[in-house]
């Protein structure tokens, strides 16, 4: 498992920063955001969550135990009424929305409520912002699937085509351009929250238990011991943990604070060209890392439409400082390793803080 770090103080992100601050972050009941209400506890955060209830059971948040050093609001983005009232009450400084339908083949069977969750949900946050005295940075998460894919072997940088084919691509796509209007419209001002957006890609890492991702159903198959069924184990995606987008999030929050001119615009966060794998490479890795001989099939059954290609060009962040500390071997090793102690009933939630630890631990050593 390696050491145990213990200090803080190596944080890739500056604690004397976050400590104390007030962060708002919408979805903290699902993975991305239950992972960043982790990290932003060890910083030393005041945080507010605002999310619906955990989407699947078990979840992250309650593993974790999130709630007991955050505070939560149980509610919907689309509620702009309840929104903005949580934004007054609280006064945040900081607020990371993350709050989205998150899955494509979802967005098939329900594209309205994809629409305006994805969309208006986005919309209504940028709202609030707009109408607080309080915030002073916000990062809006979107996804790598906002781009126009031309299933290109090139990474997509930021300047590229919007566009989508699925309703859950092309509501972020939609999202993207909200943004952008509420950025040139409502916060060019000085006296204005400075606003980003951050385009991340596929994510693996603990917690996750979300239907139709790859980690999720190989656990379940693997925990029921039965073979994984895989849609399309030749699609590539950039494959990344959790914690590198999510240093990236933090990384931008703190720019923003002081520099609104160079980071208020969208970024890319993705791992490095050569960890762009298939969906069956990821596979034989977890497999390898989980043990017990897991075995998969392919479903042969009509499949609604998924990029087969999605690349990231990152190059903007890593000129802002920002670097991928895992490879995709890391990534899923430390995934599994977080699975394995869910299964053998062991404290999920220092793990998760360990791990947090190690991946600064990571950063400090590649300074």
């Amino acid at each position: 498992m390696g050491a145990r770090v213990a200090a803080l103080e190596g944080l890739v992100t500056a604690r004397d920063f976050w400590a104390g601050k007030r962060v708002f972050v919408t979805g903290h009941t699902g993975f991305k955001g239950g992972w960043l209400a982790l990290w932003l506890q060890r910083l030393g955060a005041q945080i507010l969550g605002y999310s619906l209830p955990a989407p699947t059971q078990p979840s992250l948040f309650e593993t974790a135990r999130i709630s007991e050093s955050v505070q939560s609001i149980i509610a919907d983005v689309r509620d702009l009424a309840r929104l903005k009232t949580a934004f007054r009450e609280f006064s945040p400084e900081v607020v990371f929305h993350l709050a989205a339908q998150p899955l494509v083949r979802a967005s098939y069977d329900d594209p309205v409520a994809t629409y305006s969750t994805n969309l208006l949900g986005t919309v209504h946050v940028l709202e609030a912002v707009r109408q607080s005295n309080s915030v002073r940075s916000a990062v809006m998460v979107t996804t790598d699937k906002c781009y126009e894919n031309r299933e290109s072997a090139g990474g997509y940088r930021e300047t590229d085509r919007l566009g989508g084919h699925d309703p859950y691509s092309n509501s972020k796509a939609c999202a993207e351009l909200a943004i952008d209007s509420y950025r040139r419209s409502f916060f060019s001002g000085s006296g204005s929250a400075a606003v980003a957006s951050a385009r991340a890609g596929n994510v693996v890492g603990g917690g996750d238990w979300a239907e139709d991702r790859l980690i999720p159903d190989l656990v379940r198959a693997a925990v029921a011991g039965k073979p994984l069924v895989l849609r399309n184990p030749k699609s590539t995606r950039p494959w990344q943990h959790v914690l590198e987008p999510l240093s990236g999030y933090l990384m931008l929050a703190e720019r923003l604070w002081d520099d609104r001119a160079r980071y208020a615009e969208a970024w890319n966060f993705g791992p490095r060209d050569d960890d762009a794998r298939t969906v069956e490479d990821i596979v034989a890795l977890a497999a390898r890392a989980w043990g017990g001989g897991l075995k998969w099939v392919v479903d042969s059954r009509p499949q609604p439409h998924e990029t087969r290609m999605l690349k990231l060009d990152c190059s903007k962040a890593l000129g802002a400082g920002w670097r991928p500390l895992l490879g995709a071997e890391e990534a899923v090793e430390w995934t599994i390793e977080w699975y394995r102690a869910w299964r053998d009933r062991r404290d999920v939630k220092a793990l998760s803080f360990e791990q947090i630890e190690r991946y600064n631990a990571s950063k400090h050593r590649t300074k």
